[in-house]
């Protein structure tokens, strides 16, 4: 049988072969590991003024961007507010993707924070008083691995119809906003602080002059915020809050801490008290939320993730385990001459149903174990990995405490644990929600979501097997409280009998993609994988809420795709660190493909994003990345590693770190490939892995590597995106070489600092660019020299990943937070930039009643044209004429295709003309 993996013998020749570069310089920095400094204040304001100066600049304000969904699958809400008064209107927070509102309670809804400095929300506030003021903190309250730092807190008077920013720019994260029930000038904000770093800007604040003046009432640490804030309705002096510490890095996360604690006020939050008798200590208190009572409120809830550390239990043996002779727990404590005297049968059985690689047999593993090669207790511990552990918690973890004393003083209200709530991860999750009338039935959010009857002794999880996972927000009808509205990592759910049953409101395009691929049907299909939503495919035509026929093809967090270009009935799809799967939809057939370690060996770390690559060369041939690089010429039946470890090799936390997290391939020489890790480190091989060369001098030190891009014209030619994102660093840093990456220069130029995701050539002209950051799309014609931004008709959202089809022309944008945007390239293709007036000629369907027609005009010193549209025949029968306002760079005019009588126009030649002043240009086009 052949072995996956290339020898040990062959590996340490390898790593002798390539010097000792790859060993000092991993020593190196596991005890000098630099660590970027977070962005100051000052940074991101400039940043947000360059980013603004560039929109109004822009030529590219009206480039024509379409929407293609999805929106079946929803995306992460973390809050939704409705009019008390009229609760058909109501509000819904997305974490990475702005705000929507709904008139019609839920039928339809539109955009209204598309364009503010940042679409993160952490929460948002209607004013009881007033319910058109309404408030947005920016930056999202969970603190995962794509949780968006925001830019202060935002006020509407009328609905959401204009913004005013008033403030709080550096909290970065937003727990919660409460307004006063009487004045809704008085406002507290609960402020979590930056996410990987530490600031002071952090605790609550509060304004009572509408946002004008802020004071900072409550100020634990600068590592502690606040997640929570409530508000008693009777009593405003009265308001309480959970404080929590929390520190985050790309290694490692702590979820709780010394600062973490319950807080009450007496005298509208001017002074805090801290109210913990009955709850965990502090230094276990991980995030926590809190509600009241608004019919009762001296009854309190608080949910706790509490951070203590029990005796694991046992895993429940599957009904494959239950008929074997022996169990991997055996072997962890086996010794040597025990585990050789195994019967055959019963060790091949063991390895077979716990997935070992079909290489390993027990005559091989009893004969490595025999020569010491490695112990019993690796064998048991071979399966480890990090998805495992998201889920195999040795925490408390969620817990439910009352106060029937106004917050002096708690009490658990269960025995029996809640196990199915947090998992590992109730940093992600930690809010309660108590019946406004009836004080005894709460609501608890995680990844069930759960109703007690019973003020907390006992839970019953709500439709897990209807609703999707992941619950952040709710809220509930004050004037009928069996009316509920639901948020979660799937959108928004509205139920009418408090949960029994739900209607999922999925007409919002707010997927979170990753990553997005194509195939060659025609029209070719869009592929994506999405945070929490899996992976799905569907048509590059699709309108949202009209045509979409989306269909999901994988589950968990959906990474990577790869298409073979040939045979879209073949595909590679995967989830979260590194499970990926070949598929054949026609068969209805799929295979884990992804590689495995030896026995012995320390164990692969795969990124949360592991790489999967589909050569270009060879729909036979996949790369797939861990610390090292394997390939596999098989379709990933089998595997070669052809790297050691290109990472830094740092200390691992309890989040898997120096992993590799971007790979690319030239398109013009096979085994030219490029590779990228999340600790710093860029690699060259010329000879698919024979040799490798660090090419990461230059560049700046310890950025993780979010993008490589090798050019389709130029073999030496290489793009590398970085970013500081983990360290709070808000930085622009892209760079292209000439030569291999022996030297970079820097593409910034005239682009505000801002994270950047994702950077690819145009595959027709080499000059014109594409930029993915967290605020928007940029173009360059100039091969980076100056950044246009694409403008009004693409949201202020991140751009994770981009993808321009090589035969239909067109720019696939897979945004974090709003789905899917197409563009056509061939309007920056063509366009003659020094032509006053340039008409593109439309795409006209067959039944269209109007046409968007393209234009471009290099200055708009007259902003004012004439468009005429006439019969091209010896009468010249004038169709239509209209006079459009325009400006300078592109600009979409909506053309009829209707005569006098209101029909659609007969098949025929016609003719168009614009005129500008005395300039004019006048196109041909066919019906």
């Amino acid at each position: 049988m052949k072995n996956v993996f290339f020898s040990r013998f062959y590996l340490v020749l390898f790593s002798c072969f390539l010097g000792q570069t790859v060993f000092v310089l991993a020593q190196k920095n596991k005890d000098n590991f630099a660590i970027p400094k977070p962005s100051t204040a000052e940074e991101i304001q400039k940043s947000i003024l360059d980013n603004q100066t560039l929109r109004q600049q822009t030529l590219l304000k009206d480039y024509p961007v379409r929407s293609v969904g999805p929106t079946i699958m929803g995306g992460r809400v973390v809050d939704i507010e409705a009019n008390p008064r009229k609760p058909k209107q109501f509000y819904v927070a997305l974490a990475s993707g702005g705000l929507f509102k709904t008139e019609n309670n839920g039928q339809s809804f539109k955009p209204i924070f598309d364009h503010q400095d940042r679409l993160t929300i952490g929460d948002i506030a209607l004013s009881y008083s007033n319910p058109e003021i309404i408030w947005v903190g920016t930056g999202e309250n969970n603190s995962s691995r794509s949780s968006y730092a925001g830019f202060g807190v935002y006020k509407s008077k009328n609905g959401g119809e204009t913004w005013q920013k008033v403030g709080l720019e550096n909290t970065q994260h937003v727990g919660r906003i409460v307004i006063h029930p009487q004045n809704a000038d008085i406002v507290w904000v609960a402020a979590i602080g930056s996410l990987y770093s530490k600031n002071k800007e952090r605790g609550i604040f509060k304004t009572q002059d509408g946002g004008k003046t802020w004071k900072q009432v409550l100020f634990v640490n600068d590592s502690t915020g606040v997640i929570d804030l409530v508000i008693n309705p009777k009593n405003p002096n009265q308001l309480w809050a959970c404080s929590w510490e929390r520190s985050r890095k790309p290694w490692d996360f702590k979820e709780g801490g010394i600062g973490s604690a319950v807080y009450r006020s007496e005298d509208g939050g001017e002074t805090w008290q801290k109210s913990m008798e009955g709850l965990p200590e502090s230094q276990f208190l991980g995030r926590m939320g809190i509600d009241v009572c608004i019919q009762t409120p001296n009854i309190l809830y608080l949910v706790v993730d509490n951070q203590k550390r029990i005796k694991k239990e046992p895993k429940p043996t599957s009904e494959p385990e239950k008929n074997l002779k022996i169990s991997l727990k055996d072997l962890a404590t086996m010794s040597k001459e025990t585990f050789l005297a195994l019967p055959d049968a019963d060790l091949d059985t063991l390895l077979r149903v716990n997935r070992f690689p079909e290489f390993y047999n027990a005559k091989r593993i009893k004969n490595e174990v025999r020569k010491g090669l490695y112990l019993p207790k690796q064998i048991a511990e071979y399966n480890k990995n990090a998805n495992d552990d998201l889920f195999d918690t040795e925490v408390i973890g969620a817990e439910i405490y009352k106060s029937e004393d106004g917050g002096k003083s708690w009490k658990k209200t269960h025995t029996k644990p809640l196990e199915t709530m947090f998992f590992t991860y109730g940093y992600y999750f930690g809010q309660i929600r108590v019946n406004p009338i009836y004080p005894h039935q709460i609501y608890v959010f995680g990844v069930t979501l759960q109703r007690s009857d019973d003020g907390g002794k006992t839970f019953k999880p709500l439709q897990p097997e209807k609703i999707h996972a992941d619950h952040h927000a709710m809220w509930i009808n004050i004037l009928d409280s069996e009316h509920i509205l639901v948020g979660n990592d799937g959108g928004v759910y509205q139920s009418y009998d408090a949960g029994e049953h739900f209607i999922h409101l999925n007409s919002i395009p707010a997927g979170q993609f990753y990553t997005v691929a194509i195939d060659f049907e025609k029209p070719y299909n869009i592929y994506g994988g999405l945070q929490d939503n899996g992976t799905y495919f569907g048509s590059s035509k699709s309108v949202p809420n009209q045509n979409e026929n989306w269909e999901n093809i994988g589950g968990g967090d959906g990474m990577f795709v790869q298409v073979n270009p040939q045979n879209n009935q073949e595909l590679y799809v995967g989830f979260q660190f590194g499970n990926y799967y070949r598929i054949e939809k026609s068969a209805r057939k799929r295979k884990y493909i992804t590689p495995k370690h030896l026995i012995g060996e320390p164990p692969l770390r795969f990124n949360w994003r592991t790489p999967l690559l589909l050569s270009k060369h060879s729909s036979n041939i996949l790369y797939i990345a861990s610390q090292k690089l394997h390939f596999s010429l098989n379709k990933g039946d089998t595997w070669n590693t052809i790297s050691p470890d290109l990472t830094k090799n740092r200390p691992q936390g309890d989040v898997p770190f120096s992993t590799i997290s971007a790979v690319a391939e030239s398109p013009l020489k096979f085994g030219l490939l490029y590779v990228g890790t999340d600790d710093g480190n860029v690699w060259i091989t010329k000879n698919n892995g024979d040799t490798w060369e660090n090419i990461t001098k230059g560049l700046p030190e310890n950025r993780w590597v979010a993008h490589l891009y090798a050019s389709t014209h130029d073999q030496a030619t290489v793009f590398v995106v970085l970013n500081g994102y983990r360290f709070d660093e808000f930085k622009t840093y892209i760079f292209q070489s000439n030569d291999y990456g022996k030297t970079w220069t820097s593409l910034k130029n005239n682009l505000p600092d801002e994270v950047c995701n994702v950077l690819i050539q145009d595959l027709q002209n080499p000059e014109i660019l594409y930029l993915g950051t967290d605020q928007a799309l940029y173009v360059s014609v100039n091969q980076g020299k100056t950044w246009q931004i694409m403008g009004k008709n693409l949201p202020n959202v991140a751009i994770y990943d981009l993808v321009q089809h090589p035969r239909d022309n067109e720019l696939v944008i897979g945004t974090h937070g709003r789905s899917i945007y197409v563009i056509e390239c061939k309007y920056l293709q063509n366009v003659e930039w020094d032509k006053q007036i340039q008409i593109f000629s439309p795409i006209i369907e067959p039944s269209a009643q109007e046409t968007n027609l393209i234009t471009y005009f290099k200055q708009d010193t007259s902003k004012k044209v004439t468009v005429k549209l006439w019969e091209d025949n010896p009468t010249q029968t004038m169709i239509f004429e209209k006079d459009f306002e325009i400006q300078k760079g592109f600009n979409c005019l909506k053309i009829s295709l209707k005569n006098d009588q209101g029909e659609r126009l007969k098949k025929g030649k016609y003719k168009l003309t614009i005129q500008q002043g005395t300039d004019s240009q006048e196109i041909t086009i066919m019906l």
